[in-house]
């Protein structure tokens, strides 16, 4: 489902000019990207071009300067704890689970800052609809499943927070193509819903096959953005990242 451009009016995600880097390294350099309620935006680039940087700036854990509002919030006071209560949600690159504890348990974490019980069950629920192994695994401990499941793990738990903004780093990496493709019929899925994503990913061709729109980074920058199916046409992007 693609959004319709006429009800793209305010952003909810808006970053203006954004700087960060580590000590006296320079990483981001004058970022500026927009998302949209209720679209999937592939945030795209090789590996060291800025782009789990940007998320840590995102989420707070990382200092920056320039303009991050989220939903019209303003983002540069908060601590990664405030930006995670104020909605946004990070799953990051490598799982990062709770290993020693159950699946069930892992995605009842993901909702420890909600009170909504009855909610928390009907999402908790939903998830074994959009996850079914988890279903079946919900019991087993999370250190002991596969990556794939892994990763469908981490991204139910990111979702039972009940995000307003989902960014998922590198959701690909390391996993079989069938893995794969079921992760991507539940971005489809959750997107259906009106969940916004950022997807951020190596694997341009996969990231912009289920995004409205995309940004490609280069060296802590921008250097490319427009609709998924400018950015696949686009001869340099198709050169640089497609080998086409």
């Amino acid at each position: 489902m693609k959004l319709d451009p006429a009800a793209k009016t305010v952003p909810l995600l808006d970053v203006r000019g954004v700087s960060a880097g580590y000590g006296e390294m320079p990483v981001l350099q004058d970022v500026t990207l927009k998302i949209y309620p209720a679209e999937v935006v592939a945030l795209v680039g090789s590996n060291g071009a800025g782009k789990t940087t940007l998320l840590r700036a995102l989420s707070r854990v990382l200092p920056c300067q320039g303009s991050m509002t989220l939903n019209s919030r303003n983002l540069l006071p908060m601590t990664s704890d405030g930006a995670f209560r104020a909605g946004l949600v990070q799953v990051p690159e490598g799982r990062q689970l709770f290993g020693r504890m159950s699946v069930r348990d892992n995605l009842l974490m993901g909702a420890f800052v909600r009170a909504d019980k009855s909610a928390i069950r009907r999402d908790l629920d939903r998830m074994y609809s959009l996850f079914p192994r988890l279903a079946e695994r919900r019991r087993q401990l999370a250190g002991s499943l596969s990556g794939g499941e892994q990763q469908m793990c981490a991204m139910a738990r990111g979702l039972m927070a009940a995000p307003i903004l989902l960014m998922i780093d590198e959701m690909s990496l390391g996993l079989a193509p069938v893995v794969v493709e079921q992760l991507i019929d539940a971005l489809v899925a959750i997107r259906s819903e009106g969940v916004t994503v950022l997807l951020v990913e190596q694997d341009v061709n996969l990231a912009l096959s289920v995004a409205d729109r995309g940004y490609v980074m280069e060296t802590g920058h921008i250097a490319r953005s427009g609709s998924a199916e400018q950015l696949i046409d686009d001869p340099e992007v198709r050169r640089a990242y497609l080998g086409l």
